[in-house]
């Protein structure tokens, strides 16, 4: 049986968000069964270009796989492989832009879920991108949203996201002026920015505040100052071993005594109900999230599965 290759055109027919929150949280709950397997991110270095390696076996699922994607001046390309598992042939080659955002807000959505106040309303969003875009998602199927403040630097581009995602998302987004209030007096703050330094004031905070920060997946980049840390009282993060790597929102809080990596839970850990998300209503809880193999395996052999039903893809010669 030949591979398929399927097209950022076949995922977004395939592929939802209500189906990658369903995808994710499963995925989390194998990895607490330790029958999903993560393998962290290498990178490697060439004149103008850096290619970034990731790999996971889904037991449960009967696949292993790899994404793969180069980031250069021009922009990034991603593609994501399985291989079943048993005979060991590749079954798909996707394309997986669309797919990575889609995974990644959909974490966000599972941790926003266990973590979160059942009656979160009000919405704080940092960034305007792609990703901003799949964390909104993610976070209004969530929860009962009622008002979104965004803010990015590039205004008008603020101001047509929020007019786009208003319409998509059918809750009232508005653009912000001022980070410091897009984090205030907010049920939920998102971190979705390609920020390198803290996007506002922990100090705004309202108790009793869930914040996902999923920007930065570089040890040198940090969406969230050390106040913010200071004031978290749970901690979370997709992978710890991953984030000790790369999350620079936490690395050097920790070489600095702030917090400290035996204080933090993994999402696995808490959607298995091991650890509790969240105790009190008044709790600041944060969420870190730097993008797992795992759950790309995870929705590449879902994607596989619908192409083939709905007759997608093109074969390839092996």
């Amino acid at each position: 049986m030949a591979a398929l290759y399927i097209t950022e055109d076949d995922v977004r027919s395939v592929m939802d968000m209500e189906k990658s929150l369903l995808i994710i949280h499963k995925v989390f709950k194998e990895m607490a069964s330790e029958r999903a397997t993560n393998l962290p991110r290498q990178r490697v270095r060439a004149p103008g270009i850096m290619l970034h390696t990731m790999s996971a076996a889904n037991e449960y699922l009967g696949y292993v796989g790899w994404k793969a994607y180069t980031s250069t001046k021009e922009g990034a390309q991603f593609h994501v492989a399985i291989y079943d598992q048993e005979t060991g042939q590749m079954r798909a080659l996707i394309e997986g832009d669309f797919l990575g955002q889609l995974r990644t807000g959909a974490a966000s959505g599972v941790a926003t879920e266990y973590m979160a106040r059942p009656d979160s309303k009000v919405v704080g969003l940092f960034g305007s991108g792609l990703q901003a875009r799949t964390q909104l998602q993610a976070v209004c199927q969530t929860r009962k949203i009622e008002f979104v403040s965004v803010y990015s630097r590039n205004h008008e581009n603020c101001s047509e996201f929020a007019e786009e995602m208003t319409e998509l998302c059918n809750v009232e987004v508005k653009a912000s002026h001022s980070p410091d209030e897009t984090a205030a007096e907010k049920d939920i703050v998102i971190c979705a920015s390609t920020s390198k330094t803290p996007l506002f004031d922990g100090r705004v905070l309202d108790e009793g505040t869930h914040l996902n920060v999923i920007g930065s997946n570089h040890r040198s980049k940090r969406e969230i100052d050390r106040t913010t840390i200071k004031r978290a009282d749970v901690i979370v993060c997709d992978d710890i071993t991953q984030c000790r790597q790369e999350a620079g929102d936490f690395i050097q809080p920790v070489e600095e005594g702030i917090t400290d990596w035996r204080l933090m839970h993994n999402l696995c850990e808490i959607v298995a109900e091991r650890q509790t998300g969240r105790a009190t209503d008044d709790q600041v809880t944060l969420f870190k999230s730097v993008g797992l193999a795992v759950e790309d395996v995870a929705m590449g052999a879902e994607i596989y599965q619908l192409a083939l039903e709905e007759g997608l893809g093109v074969e390839l010669p092996f």
